[in-house]
């Protein structure tokens, strides 16, 4: 877990914590997100173990690069700026920026759970909507990815979700 987050921290530009305790814990919580849901999901968010519903959380999450640009570290600390690497900058607790009704899905996928007691989230027990991917491409790298919609940023160019457009694909009959 540590290489991949190592690996793609590099990638960016960016680096991990440089706090090993905290560091350790963010990495085992990966870890064991991803033995429980076959997905390292985000270990500071609540995942609803449906990978349909929580692809915008998997580490690192859809959020990361508008989080370490603007504040200097991700939403749960793990990437980090140099500045914050360093020492001169403090890991800052940052706003969500994941939409409510993302975090709402999951919460109602997770009140689910067998009980055998009434609890106050019976009431979120809907049914949550079902995702419909969509193919998305960015107009200004051609970067394509089927989703239910567009990445905040686009992985490979940086464009910001504005700059993304549903592509349709119509078939044609012969007949």
């Amino acid at each position: 877990m540590r290489r991949r987050a190592e690996s793609d921290a590099r990638s960016r530009g960016y680096n991990l914590n440089s706090d090993e305790n905290f560091l350790r814990d963010l990495l085992e919580g990966l870890r064991k997100n991803e033995e429980r849901y076959g997905y390292p999901s985000c270990p500071c968010r609540l995942a609803s173990g449906r990978f349909d519903l929580d692809r915008d959380i998997v580490c690192p999450c859809d959020y990361r690069d508008l989080d370490v640009e603007e504040f200097g570290n991700c939403h749960c600390g793990l990437y980090v700026r140099r500045e914050v690497f360093e020492g001169k900058m403090q890991v800052k607790s940052i706003p969500e920026r994941r939409p409510l009704e993302r975090q709402m899905r999951a919460y109602s996928v997770s009140a689910e759970a067998p009980s055998t007691q009434p609890s106050a989230t019976a009431a979120v027990k809907a049914e949550p909507e079902a995702i419909k991917p969509r193919l998305w491409y960015c107009r200004q790298c051609g970067y394509v990815v089927f989703r239910e919609g567009p990445p905040l940023i686009c992985p490979i160019c940086k464009a910001k979700r504005e700059l993304f457009a549903e592509l349709r694909i119509e078939i044609y009959s012969s007949r």
